[in-house]
């Protein structure tokens, strides 16, 4: 992000710092262990109040300022903007309903463990013989209608509720999960690797508005009063805060899955590598078509408004550690709004 340059090149260095975020963040997995689920849901919860901010004061307020200072719109130049950020929200809406046609799961609703993501252990004083053990109980992995997170078995804090282990037993009731044999933990079978490229992929589809936001961004530099190029710098620096826990996201329960550190690694920072080709396009549709700027801004807030809504602000939530997140999500708004107006 050095300014005087164009804003492709522009767009291309902010989103090359989004995605080494999100490296830096799966990175983490090198030092946390998988049961650090308090740590995962702060940071959660920061980055989507961090993302509603970026959304509000580096998208949506200059593409409303452009719409009105257009004159073409009048007393509607609302429309623009809430047409855009209405299909910015389909786009992410649509690609998580496609998920499922991917072979995601068999019912959308389905919350599906990795056939490794278990772990089979037996004590020798243990007359009952070999029992799951769930450390912390965030061994696993889910991929419902596109969305990737864990399972839990308890939550004290969120909608989510699930069943008590079966007091005879140890074990959670309802279906069994999968055991693998002891020598192939390590090595996920075929549909594993199905569902790991599918988690990729879901991840990789909801990064796509944000190197979009980050392209868009660059490529509106000076179009307006509020599009300058540290409005675009600051938004930048936003979705890099929000990718560091995304990175962690994907890597940790990885790790707690059975891949070695250096796979969940690796895995955790593929989704970013998609943002730079998304800012690139992004900052080169709006150079060459300057009239749909209201609309590319306003898509990329509602594209990333409904990721926080739909995905990141009930994954913080899920694991009993609500009150945390949503505080930290107000931090986070209140660090981004004074990034913003400070700064910009």
């Amino acid at each position: 992000m050095l300014q005087g340059h164009s804003s492709v090149f522009q767009a291309l260095l902010g989103t090359f710092f989004t995605w080494g975020m999100t490296a830096a963040g799966a990175a983490l997995v090198f030092v946390f262990s998988s049961g650090q689920r308090r740590i995962l849901d702060g940071s959660l919860g920061f980055a989507a109040g961090v993302m509603l901010a970026a959304s509000y004061w580096s998208l949506l307020a200059p593409a409303v300022e452009m719409a009105t200072s257009s004159g073409g719109f009048g007393a509607f130049a609302f429309f623009p903007v809430a047409v855009g950020f209405t299909l910015g929200a389909a786009f992410v809406y649509l690609a998580d309903l496609l998920m499922p046609y991917l072979g995601a799961a068999e019912d959308p609703q389905t919350a599906l463990a990795l056939n490794f993501g278990a772990t089979l252990m037996k004590k020798k004083s243990d007359p009952e013989g070999p029992a799951l053990l769930f450390p912390e109980s965030e061994l696993s992995i889910r991929i419902e209608s596109g969305r990737v997170g864990w399972l839990v078995p308890v939550c004290e804090n969120g909608e989510a509720y699930q069943r008590k282990k079966a007091a005879a037993t140890g074990l959670p009731e309802g279906p069994a999960v999968p055991v693998p044999s002891r020598g192939n933990l390590a090595q996920p079978s075929g549909s594993s690797w199905r569902r790991i490229a599918l988690l990729i992929l879901a991840i990789t589809i909801h990064n796509v508005p944000e190197g979009l936001a980050v392209g868009v961004g660059f490529g509106a530099i000076e179009k307006t009063a509020s599009a300058t190029f540290e409005s675009a710098r600051n938004l930048a620096i936003g979705i890099g805060i929000q990718n560091f826990p995304e990175g962690l996201a994907v890597s940790l329960p990885l790790r707690g899955a059975g891949f070695s550190t250096w796979r969940a690694f690796w895995y955790g920072q593929l989704s970013g590598m998609v943002e730079p080709l998304a800012g690139v396009f992004g900052a080169f549709a709006v150079v060459l078509a300057e009239p749909i700027l209201p609309y590319a801004l306003a898509f990329a807030a509602g594209a990333m408004v409904y990721v926080v809504m739909d995905d990141i602000i009930p994954e913080a939530q899920i694991s009993g550690n609500g009150k945390l997140a949503s505080w930290a999500s107000i931090l986070g708004f209140v660090v981004m709004m004074s990034l913003d107006v400070g700064l910009g």
